[in-house]
């Protein structure tokens, strides 16, 4: 990914989107069970797991601390765990390449461990802050040189005596909830996270189905999530559902499409995750959830998704963190709706892959859609989409997504600058949406 080329992308008007499709393997459980299985006891084993750059670079980092990491024929991982305190220092940088996800809960699960280890990623990754996950693992005993800003590069000096703390989260973050918790597995004692706002729960589902002490309860100033460190974890067998903020590009795309009726199989539908089609069942789209179902601690079901007329809404704030990855293909769908679509706690997205709330207002200008927006708030007037604009992506990978999505909706084609970081999250997105009548070419 350093080193790759722009690849800039076009996507035309396009009719009828059909298909029975699979998304690829949730993100945040893919992180997970890299590095869940890498401190565990024993050998687990993933399958479904997501093979995008981001993912691949958690395996990297893991297996350079210790584990043993491999993947067979048959697609499945197998992670030999070292146990919570067998993390080791690794012999060259840690190189996370454009994901957050993956450093800050790396960043979490080596602080309670006396390593050493420097911590890289890209041009976009190192202009993203690390100080909401470094700040309580310095509470914890950790150590850390970072880049002006307290940006990447990094360089972590683990805790030799770890002390568990009680930190209260300042912002809405799952990953800041993460690091504190990972850090917590080989802390003595309990180590307790409150959060005032409740916020993906992936962690403290998986580690209770590895074995770890962990408990939440809800009080009057948030929930409680409390760890007891230094138990050992036992390693799983996993089968990764299908991750929701993938399926929201061709979900959005079938709503705007005109004459589409499309099914997503085996989607996560953990309620900290499905914001978004909460609020596009809200806003009129025809979206049926079918075959609700129990897949290793997470609720899983299929989609049906037929063209619908959207309509603006007013989408609370209290609904971003069970959202916050999806609002730039959201943008795109109330640029198709009747009306206005407001949409408030968005300060998280400014400090995303890039600013992103900046970002999706640019690329909505480019393709004549009137906006208004604040600093955590953005407003999309609806009624179509004359398009032929050029969108800046900014190196993120989601901008670069949904905007592909605009184009099949709008009157003239669409044109994102660059594609190439779609492969950290979603490596077959071009061939699958292409696959249900989908016109996404590389640009000419």
């Amino acid at each position: 990914m350093h080193g790759s080329s722009p690849a800039p992308l076009r996507s035309h008007h396009a009719n009828g989107l059909k298909g029975i499709l699979r998304v690829p393997g949730d993100k945040s459980i893919s992180h997970r069970s890299l590095m869940f299985g890498a401190v565990a006891v024993g050998e687990t084993r993933a399958s479904g797991l997501l093979e995008g750059e981001d993912v691949v670079n958690t395996a990297k980092a893991m297996q350079a601390l210790g584990a043993k990491v491999e993947r067979t024929a048959d697609g499945i991982w197998h992670i030999q765990g070292v146990g919570v305190s067998g993390l080791m220092s690794p012999k060259g940088d840690l190189d996370f390449g454009n994901s957050g996800t993956g450093v800050r809960l790396a960043l979490g699960l080596m602080a309670s461990t006396p390593l050493i280890a420097r911590c890289i990623g890209d041009a976009s990754l190192s202009r993203r802050p690390m100080g909401r996950v470094t700040v309580p693992l310095c509470e914890i005993g950790a150590r850390f040189e970072t880049a002006e800003g307290g940006r990447l590069p990094l360089t972590l000096h683990g805790a030799k005596d770890a002390v568990p703390i009680t930190y209260k989260l300042p912002v809405a973050s799952a990953q800041v909830k993460s690091a504190v918790l990972l850090a917590g597995l080989n802390t003595p004692g309990r180590t307790t996270v409150i959060e005032p706002v409740a916020t993906r729960d992936h962690t403290e589902r998986m580690l209770k189905a590895f074995g770890a002490d962990i408990a939440s309860e809800t009080r009057d100033d948030g929930r409680h999530i409390a760890i007891t460190g230094q138990r050992e974890l036992k390693a799983q067998t996993i089968d990764v559902p299908g991750d929701p903020s993938s399926a929201a590009f061709a979900m959005v795309a079938a709503l705007i499409t005109e004459g589409s009726d499309i099914s997503i199989e085996n989607v996560m539908l953990n309620e900290t995750r499905t914001g978004l089609i909460t609020t596009l069942i809200e806003m009129g789209g025809d979206i049926a959830i079918e075959k609700r179902r129990l897949a290793g601690g997470e609720e899983v079901g299929d989609l049906r998704i037929r063209s619908s007329r959207l309509k603006g809404i007013k989408v609370p704030a209290k609904r971003a963190p069970s959202m916050i990855d999806e609002y730039p293909v959201l943008a795109v769908a109330a640029s198709f709706a009747e009306g206005i679509t407001h949409m408030e706690g968005l300060d998280e997205l400014r400090v995303k892959e890039s600013d992103r709330l900046a970002a999706v207002e640019a690329g909505l200008a480019a393709n004549g859609v009137t906006t208004g927006s604040g600093p955590d708030w953005l407003a999309v007037e609806g009624g179509g989409v004359s398009g032929g604009g050029l969108v800046e992506t900014h190196l993120d990978h989601r901008i670069a997504m949904a905007f592909l999505v605009m184009g099949l909706a709008s009157l003239k084609a669409v044109r994102v600058d660059d594609g190439a970081m779609i492969a950290t999250s979603f490596p077959n997105f071009i061939s699958l949406m292409n696959g249900m009548g989908c016109r996404i070419e590389p640009e000419r």
